[in-house]
């Protein structure tokens, strides 16, 4: 089998209405994010998606679509899809970082890998070791109405963990921690992610006071420049600590490990630069005695799809003690997938047909095609 053609294809899919996210980065209300079919002499068609967001990795999908056009397509074309490690290696020599577009043209090789052997892209990855992946609902740094009506719209749907966005400034922060905890009752597990928006002693102070609502996990909580500094953060509280903008490569892994920084890395197939680099940076962590929990750039659902694979195959992966962000699909107007994926409330299960397992809303993908 022979790679003839990589088609990437920008998209624009609006957040519902009611479900855009706010973080110490900005809003995201939509996503100009590219799909990516990977076209083969066999007839088989992988699926990719780039979710990419210019504050997150530098990556635009304009960006995106030219490297894959100008660079990754020569490097591909005529190739074994199934030949993914020499692939890899390929797209790392001649493209430098732009983890997303790169991660979009894996998951599709791994998508014609499974449709050809006829099995699901998990079972190639060693099978399952959980049937379900427990998640949470994030909820943004708005205001406390808007907070506590988003909490009760979470639980009303029956979800069994929180993620509160903090980061823009303490006090508010407190303050909206304070009010969903009050909304979840005891019961349900909360936690918060600050995406770089303290500094050392902002965190030190803010997570003390947050110690009486019993959160589950602080994530990254300063920026990503010093490793230090996020471990000096975790040596001063016993919230365990969640890498996330920190842990982009192997290399980012090995460094975070090493210096004790965090107690949990947060991972996914897209910042990675794909499923198979996912699970090297998950395998780093289980070295060090670190557990890794699976991250969201609210994807569409292709990526989610590809994050759910990666997240029932590998047991470093706790999803049982932190839910994963299994959720993108539930924030947008549109999936760009046939059927939509088994999200929740409580869990979310992997599709079982072969590859990936969906298959691409051609209806959608003209209607959210970015023309311009």
């Amino acid at each position: 089998m022979r790679i003839t053609r990589l088609e990437a294809v920008p998209i624009l899919v609006p957040l519902k209405s009611g479900m855009t996210t706010k973080t110490a980065h900005g809003v995201h209300a939509e996503s100009p994010y590219v799909i990516l079919r990977v076209h083969t002499d066999e007839g088989l068609v992988g699926l990719g998606e780039a979710t990419v967001a210019p504050r997150w990795s530098g990556e635009t999908s304009a960006g995106c679509i030219a490297a894959i056009e100008g660079l990754i397509a020569p490097e591909c074309v005529g190739q074994d899809p199934r030949q993914i490690s020499l692939l890899r290696q390929r797209m790392d020599r001649c493209l430098k970082l732009n983890p997303f577009t790169k991660a979009a043209v894996e998951m599709a090789l791994w998508d014609i890998a499974g449709k050809a052997a006829g099995v699901p892209v998990y079972q190639l990855l060693g099978g399952k070791v959980r049937e379900s992946v427990p998640i949470k609902m994030v909820i943004g740094a708005f205001d406390v109405p808007h907070v506590v009506r988003l909490a009760h719209q979470f639980l009303d749907w029956g979800v069994k963990c929180l993620k509160v966005k903090t980061g823009l400034d303490p006090a508010g922060d407190i303050e909206r921690v304070r009010v969903v905890r009050d909304a979840a009752g005891p019961d349900i597990p909360i936690g918060i992610d600050s995406n770089c928006g303290w500094n050392v002693a902002q965190a030190r102070r803010t997570l003390a006071e947050l110690r009486e609502f019993r959160i589950l996990f602080a994530e990254q909580p300063v920026g990503v420049h010093d490793p230090e500094a996020l471990a000096e953060v975790r040596r001063s509280t016993d919230i365990p600590v969640m890498a996330d903008e920190s842990v982009f490569t192997l290399n980012d892994a090995w460094r975070l490990t090493r210096s004790r920084s965090a107690d949990i890395l947060s991972v996914y197939p897209g910042k990675h630069g794909g499923i198979a680099a996912t699970l090297e940076i998950v395998h780093v962590a289980r070295s060090a005695g670190i557990v890794c929990s699976i991250g969201s750039n609210l994807e569409l659902g292709i990526g989610t799809a590809a994050m759910l694979h990666v997240a029932v195959a590998d047991s470093g992966i706790d999803s049982e003690s932190y839910p994963g962000d299994l959720i993108g699909p539930l924030y947008h107007e549109a999936d760009l997938i046939t059927k939509p994926l088994e999200l929740g409330p409580a869990v979310a299960r992997v599709p079982e047909s072969p590859g990936l397992g969906v298959e691409l809303d051609e209806e959608q993908l003209e209607k959210y095609r970015q023309r311009s």
